[in-house]
């Protein structure tokens, strides 16, 4: 039997009744100028590189607006381990072949005995031959960050052809090299960067990725995410974030929009060779809130009235774990080559 091909407003009507976080994420006027938010993403840099720099391992950080304009990073382009962050780009590929007409969301796929694993989340534990809905499917590799229901949409739309798209798109750094097994050598072989990462966001937050429509269903179901501990965790109650998180035994990412309200933007982080993986959450909650911080400040100035004199320099207002906003922003560095 062919399913019709389910239209993408009408899967995000089923989406919001399925009980999916929907965002009104609006992005600012491109022509508005914003000098007090130039000038504090600067300073913003300076606090990025501090944190990366005092956290074991190997770190990397990307931080822009929801448009990916003003980015500021620490080891941006390094090629690390993404873990379930890859779980993004799979998802963008369904929905680039659903455009296509190749299947709809109400297409149906078998659960083959080669795609399960019990790495993350519980589709691991249904009967092999089971049948479930491209759309649910979906729902629940980026919700539920499920490894089974990833390795399922995989195999619908190719590896290569995750690969050929991101490539496309420009995101060197970016592949899927196996499908997900938690527990085989090939799981650092899923790469990217943050750099990489804060571009395909800002790609689905200016709805330029797709089309309109697939992108807001994209946005809706990246803020159901589950795993809420890092990037949400440090902000105001009710902040709305569109993310995905990754983690392996050595290794803790969380990428997103932060969907603030007139001034929506973009967190990327990636963590690995950690010895406790509480350092790299640390990491993800400190660097979210001086993110979230720089914003709102800067959003505050821009809408204030025109000052004859220029403000004082920011005060060394602390967060969590003693980390104040410097008067000046140094280069950053960082390194030519891409650690494993």
């Amino acid at each position: 039997m062919r399913w019709p091909l389910i239209s993408l407003a009408a899967a995000a009507i089923l989406i919001a009744v399925g009980g999916t976080k929907s965002t009104g994420l609006v992005l600012p006027a491109t022509d508005s100028p914003r000098p007090a938010l130039e000038a504090r993403i600067g300073m913003l840099g300076a606090v990025l590189k501090r944190l990366a720099n005092n956290t074991p391992g190997l770190v990397a950080i990307t931080v822009s607006d929801a448009r990916g304009q003003m980015p500021v990073s620490v080891n941006g382009d390094w090629n690390l381990p993404a873990a379930s962050v890859i779980k993004v780009p799979i998802m963008v590929e369904v929905m680039r072949q659903v455009s296509l007409g190749r299947f709809s969301l109400q297409r149906e796929v078998t659960l083959n005995a080669g795609d399960v694993d019990c790495g993350s989340g519980d589709l691991c534990n249904a009967d092999v031959g089971e049948r479930f809905s491209v759309l649910n499917l979906m729902r629940i590799m980026i919700i539920n960050s499920d490894n089974t229901a990833s390795n399922m949409l995989i195999r619908l739309v190719g590896r290569e052809n995750v690969n050929s798209t991101m490539e496309g798109l420009g995101l060197a750094q970016t592949s899927l090299g196996a499908s997900i097994h938690a527990y085989s050598g090939s799981i650092r072989s899923l790469r990217t960067s943050t750099n990489d990462m804060m571009r395909l966001l800002a790609m689905i937050a200016s709805r330029r990725l797709v089309n309109e429509q697939a992108s807001d269903l994209m946005l809706s179901i990246l803020a159901q995410q589950r795993h809420n501990s890092y990037l949400p965790k440090p902000l105001p109650k009710g902040t709305v974030v569109a993310h995905k998180t990754g983690s392996l035994h050595d290794t803790l990412n969380d990428v997103g929009i932060v969907d603030l309200e007139g001034a929506p933007y973009i967190v990327c982080v990636i963590t690995t060779h950690l010895e406790d993986l509480d350092d790299g959450a640390r990491l993800i909650r400190r660097v979210s809130r001086a993110a979230y911080d720089t914003f709102v400040t800067a959003q505050a100035e821009d809408a204030a009235p025109l000052m004859t004199t220029p403000p004082a320099a920011p005060a060394e207002d602390t967060l969590p774990g003693g980390d104040g906003l410097p008067t000046a922003a140094p280069p950053l560095e960082t390194s030519p080559t891409s650690p494993q």
